[in-house]
């Protein structure tokens, strides 16, 4: 009997839909023009980029005009962070200042400490032991020489949903008052289609997404620029995409995205209820089942579809490669830092100890889960702990001295 395959990584990527894939499928044979041509087959390429422009926008309340498709959230985070940084930034003098967070995804701490090096000041936020940014702290940040805030919405790792509504309040309260260099980006990657998503609700100038987080194809993102808001492109040669992303467009990811994001309009109320009740019962089966298991970050604030647990005593790296033996997939942190023999930085940043660092699971759901998946994780994790925790010293130590 061929062994069962789960899939609870979804926030690492996620399959493509159906729907998706035979919406692409036209522009990589019949209808392969580029989009720059003015004949009739540059100008169907053309008409499908800008319907897919119109998808992206619908799902975030924006305006076509405003989104920019590139080749992902990483190319996306560049963009929007050292975009803003050259076009409105004063580095050679060392009055330029940038807020983040601990907390964010590598494309944006890279983004920032590049520009460090560069004589940017970068102040970054703690997120205490919920998994927040305080609206206290980025108030005291502030500076007159600050032109851009950026705090991701939801975390990769914990889920939990960042304060943006009150950051982009305090942010509208500083231009009214003269400072009308500020800026506010999100890396939204790990929120858009998990929840919803509002650009003039949220108050940001600039928003992050990719395609493949939500059953879109890999290699495919956008960049949600606020109309006025003016950056730096960050890649060179024809006038593409506004003059803000040079390169022929990948006409048939394009489509892609769009369709995704269409789908996900469509249905985003049914998948978040679906993932909140397959990581709710989850969670408390396993507090049932297993002792010494802790939640990390904040229960309530953070998108339905994450759980990141820890267990005490047990190396996450050893639960993982066991679960992915009997044919379960979850992960240990950010898959943009697997092979990394350190603790999480998110997980570091919220204050758990380093050895728990190391014993912390996420699971991340999709639409495509189901009860039955969750099951079988419930039928072989309890086990797995259990055969690990006999081969661990830290709890043979514990036995010893307690």
């Amino acid at each position: 009997m061929a062994q069962r395959k789960i899939y609870l990584d979804n926030s690492a990527s996620t399959r493509v839909d159906n729907e998706v894939v035979n919406a692409m499928l036209p522009f990589f044979t019949e209808e392969f023009g580029n989009a720059s041509s003015t004949h009739q087959f540059g100008q169907q390429a053309k008409q499908a980029i800008e319907t897919a422009r119109g998808q992206v926008a619908a799902l975030l309340n924006a305006s076509p005009t405003e989104i920019t498709f590139l080749s992902g959230g990483t190319e996306s985070d560049n963009l929007a962070i050292k975009g803003i940084a050259e076009a409105h930034g004063e580095k050679a003098l060392g009055k330029s200042h940038i807020i983040t967070s601990q907390i964010e995804h590598p494309a944006v701490l890279a983004s920032c400490a590049h520009l460090e090096q560069q004589g940017f000041k970068v102040t970054y936020l703690p997120v205490y032991r919920e998994g927040f940014v305080r609206i206290e702290d980025v108030r005291a940040a502030l500076t007159d020489e600050t032109i851009l805030i950026t705090v991701m919405h939801a975390n990769n790792e914990l889920g939990t949903i960042q304060p943006l509504s009150e950051i982009g309040a305090l942010v509208k309260e500083r231009r009214e008052a003269g400072q009308r260099h500020l800026h506010f980006h999100t890396d939204a990657v790990q929120s858009v289609a998990k929840i919803p998503v509002d650009v003039k609700e949220l108050g940001v100038d600039l928003l992050t997404l990719t395609a493949h987080k939500f059953h879109g194809p890999k290699g495919i993102g956008a960049l949600f620029v606020r109309k006025g808001v003016r950056l730096t492109s960050q890649m060179h040669g024809g006038h593409h995409e506004r003059d803000r992303r040079a390169g022929t467009e990948s006409v048939p990811l394009i489509v892609g995205i769009g369709k995704a994001c269409e789908l996900a309009r469509i249905h985003l109320a049914e998948r978040m209820q679906h993932a909140a009740e397959l990581r709710d019962y989850l969670e408390a089966e396993l507090f049932k089942r297993i002792t010494d298991i802790s939640r990390n970050g904040d229960p309530a604030r953070r998108i339905p579809n994450v759980a990141n647990l820890n267990f005490e005593f047990v190396e996450g790296e050893g639960l993982q490669i066991s679960l992915d033996l009997k044919g379960v997939a979850v992960s240990t942190g950010s898959a943009c830092s697997s092979g990394s023999h350190e603790p999480s930085h998110v997980l570091m940043a919220i204050g758990l100890p380093r050895d728990n660092g190391y014993g912390s699971l996420r699971f991340s759901f999709g639409k495509d889960n189901t009860r039955e998946d969750v099951n079988y994780v419930l039928e072989t994790l309890p086990a797995v702990v259990e055969k690990l925790r006999k081969l661990s010293p830290r709890l043979k130590q514990k036995s010893a001295s307690g």
